[in-house]
């Protein structure tokens, strides 16, 4: 059995329906329905065997599950340089939010300092899903002990027009304003952001309960 047969086993066609409704840039006819935990127990299944490194080669896939069990797959690798060249080659080919957002490889967490120039490289891309999948490592990796102003920056100055990577930039200020707050309302206060993004940022961290409430009723104020 390979990976689409496996999947083809938990298709749900009542979620197929709720989420196309969710990526509606990619064809409903590439979606089959499956469950996230589901497409993480295929991607474990299949990983390390004779299928599943095949499968791994096998790229574009035409599915949007696939995809995702790819992400999977790479997320489980344990070699830091293993799980960069596969990343690598690979990001090209996401072609939506949630194959971009739900992968994060535990490696990473182990390997920051190597990790950081793929992360400003996945920025700088102008591939919308790549910057994105580097934003997203950027706020889950680098908001914490090893956070730098800079970064900041590096979020800020990307543009760009596309509707998921805008709502990415300002999920990372408000997640930024949640756990640096006194570096990032300096951005804020600023408005280096294009409006909708900063009205978006505030509006993300005013929902947050990780922000005071102090510092909402102040953010408030700095909206457009």
């Amino acid at each position: 059995m390979n990976v689409r047969d496996r999947l083809e086993q938990f298709r749900d066609e009542k979620y197929r329906e709720f989420q196309s409704k969710l990526v509606p840039n990619i064809s409903k006819d590439v979606i089959l329905g499956v469950r996230t935990p589901a497409m993480r127990r295929v991607a474990k299944e299949f990983f390390g065997t004779e299928e599943g490194d095949a499968f791994m080669t096998e790229l574009p896939h035409a599915l949007y599950e696939e995809n995702l069990v790819h992400f999977f797959m790479i997320a489980l690798i344990k070699d830091f340089d293993r799980c960069i060249a596969e990343t690598e080659r690979f990001l090209p080919y996401v072609d939506c939010w949630p194959v971009s957002d739900q992968s994060s490889p535990k490696v990473f967490s182990k390997n920051h300092e190597k990790l950081l120039p793929y992360i400003r490289s996945w920025i700088d891309s102008d591939h919308v899903y790549t910057a994105r999948f580097g934003m997203r490592m950027l706020m889950n990796e680098f908001l914490g002990p090893d956070f730098r102003t800079e970064y900041l920056d590096w979020v800020a100055n990307k543009t760009g027009e596309d509707y998921y990577l805008r709502m990415m930039i300002a999920w990372y200020f408000a997640t930024a304003l949640a756990k640096q707050y006194d570096a990032t309302v300096k951005v804020i206060e600023k408005r280096t952001l294009e409006p909708w993004t900063h009205n978006k940022a505030i509006q993300k961290a005013r929902e947050s309960f990780r922000v005071s409430e102090e510092h909402k009723a102040y953010l408030k104020t700095l909206q457009y």
